[in-house]
């Protein structure tokens, strides 16, 4: 019974982990658009701002920037509000990944977008297709299948950086490994358990990353379709 008990908790802690991992991401793949919209812009009072940003957070330490955001934002708010208003571990652990992982996918995103050839924009706007279309239709596929094998690198990072929340108290995978560990004395078997989980959450997130990809890949034919199109018209 009480191995069966810590085993529910262990699974409710994967639960947790999921949970902190998606919604970092999903925060951070918004966050990781406007850090790479910010520094290519033309407007040096976007650009530099936004990059020196992005340059401290890929220059710090993981684990200090969740221990910064955790510590230090409810500093921060009440230097704004005159208010102390407390951060729960559970949102300041996401803010510290998303913050993380938009640092670096902002990147992949840029390189995504300059790698689509400028020529098409040009054709494009020649054929009066407005900008807004131009890269909802024609530049976010392309920049997508680009971007895919780098946010998969940086996703299953984003997954083992979870394990970082542990320390500002939010019960994620290792850290109920680490309790049921302390209290059975059982601590290779937690410890594996735990890797066996992120191990099957990773290669099932590989499945679904493999299928968006390859969907993507089949519509790259017709993607070049357009291109061509579009370049024998301004021709």
């Amino acid at each position: 019974m009480m191995l069966s008990g810590y085993s529910l908790s262990l699974l409710e802690a994967s639960w947790m982990t999921i949970q902190l991992a998606f919604t970092s991401l999903a925060v951070g793949l918004v966050l990781a658009m406007l850090f790479a919209g910010g520094e290519m812009s033309r407007f040096r009072f976007v650009a530099w701002p936004t990059t020196a940003l992005v340059t401290v957070l890929r220059g710090l330490p993981e684990l200090l920037i969740v221990l910064f955001i955790f510590f230090g934002s409810g500093q921060i708010l009440f230097y704004i509000t005159g208010d102390y208003i407390e951060i729960s571990p559970f949102l300041s652990g996401v803010i510290a990944l998303s913050l993380i992982f938009a640092s670096y996918a902002a990147q992949t995103i840029r390189g995504a977008i300059k790698a689509v050839p400028k020529g098409q924009r040009e054709a494009a706007s020649a054929l009066g297709i407005s900008k807004a279309r131009t890269f909802v239709a024609i530049i976010i596929p392309q920049a997508i299948r680009h971007a895919l094998p780098g946010l998969t690198n940086q996703w299953l990072v984003l997954l083992k950086d979870t394990a970082l929340v542990s320390l500002i108290g939010v019960t994620d995978l290792l850290k109920q490994a680490q309790l049921s560990s302390a209290a059975t004395h059982e601590s290779f078997t937690w410890y594996a358990t735990a890797a066996a989980v992120y191990l099957v959450i990773t290669l099932i997130t590989q499945q679904i990353i493999k299928r968006i990809d390859a969907k993507y890949s089949a519509q790259e034919g017709s993607s070049n379709d357009k291109k061509t199109v579009v370049e024998g018209a301004m021709a």
